[in-house]
């Protein structure tokens, strides 16, 4: 595990963009094409702002996303197809292929099928203010060993997307969501994590400070054989 940490959101995201180009870049000049899982909300918001200003061939990638809610339409303000759409696939017009989770249990195989057909060369994946990867909110399945799986979001997780913006209030969240799996993510050729803001603080000191469990569900990629953590001062401030 490496830890970089940065003055704040705006350089932690160009820093992170460009370490990731850089893997996409390596992997496309090794085999001629790369693969990639973005995972979304706020705290990803620099990072992909910059990743579409970096130099790469986007018709040689294809990429994945961690996952979505069930039964919410894609027109709502909290999709992540949505979110994608508008903030990565429409910057990046060439992109060889986008690959979304459609929010339902019937478009999992399908997307488990594309996903495993190939490695994932790098694998964007936010923690959550309950240290949650994806939608695997603590106690997290670090047993299964399907690609993706449908989940019950804990209150903490909702009450994190309201704060976000995303809905009005908790109620208005939806209950489940179809989540790429903790053994999946683990399976990213490289994981690079932008986590920034105070609220991630307690998330951080807790993902840093504990031995791997799944109630604390981002532990777990402290033990992946190439995992990058990105922070800002305030989300390190509780350990820096």
């Amino acid at each position: 595990m490496e830890i970089r940490i940065c003055e704040n959101p705006a350089a932690l995201g160009a820093s992170a963009a460009e370490y990731t180009a850089k893997i996409l870049n390596d992997a496309i000049a090794k085999k001629g094409n790369a693969r990639i899982v973005l995972s979304t909300g706020a705290s990803q918001f620099d990072t992909i702002a910059n990743l579409v200003k970096q130099d790469v061939d986007w018709s040689k990638v294809e990429m994945f996303h961690l996952d979505e809610y069930v039964d919410l339409p894609e027109t709502h303000v909290a999709s992540f197809r949505k979110y994608l759409k508008e903030k990565f696939v429409a910057h990046v017009p060439t992109l060889k292929a986008a690959h979304f989770v459609d929010g339902t249990p019937e478009g999992i195989a399908a997307l488990t099928k594309e996903l495993r057909s190939a490695p994932i060369d790098v694998g964007l994946i936010g923690i959550g203010e309950n240290a949650h990867i994806a939608f695997n909110d603590p106690p997290a399945d670090f047993d299964t060993k399907e690609a993706y799986i449908v989940v019950n979001l804990n209150d903490t997780c909702k009450q994190q997307q309201v704060g976000e913006g995303w809905f009005a209030t908790v109620d208005d969240v939806p209950k489940q969501a179809v989540s790429m799996t903790v053994h999946q993510i683990l399976q990213c050729e490289k994981i690079v994590s932008c986590v920034p803001y105070k609220v991630k603080a307690n998330a951080i000191k807790a993902t840093l400070e504990n031995d791997v469990t799944n109630t604390i569900p981002a532990t777990i990629m402290k033990g992946h054989k190439d995992f990058v953590l990105y922070v800002d001062r305030d989300s390190a401030s509780l350990v820096f």
